[in-house]
């Protein structure tokens, strides 16, 4: 059974993109971004700044919400 992803785009270092991941992850990132006072965009572009060129976007941002707090 193939999983439901679910796709958002965002505009990152001047280019667009668009990612897609398992809804149960854009609710951690959602969460989270709202726990910090900012948005999912910029969220979302602070991790992708962060990560190394190598590292998938999509992966990145799943990694993250494996690690972050719970309840956020």
């Amino acid at each position: 059974m193939k999983p439901h992803l679910a796709k958002r785009s965002f505009s990152l270092a001047g280019h667009r993109t668009s990612v897609a991941l398992e809804p149960a992850f854009w609710t951690v990132l959602d969460r989270e971004a709202a726990a910090r006072g900012i948005s999912l965009a910029a969220l979302v572009a602070e991790l992708d700044a962060a990560r190394p060129p190598q590292a998938p976007l999509a992966s990145t941002l799943r990694v993250f919400a494996l690690h972050a707090r719970p309840g956020a």
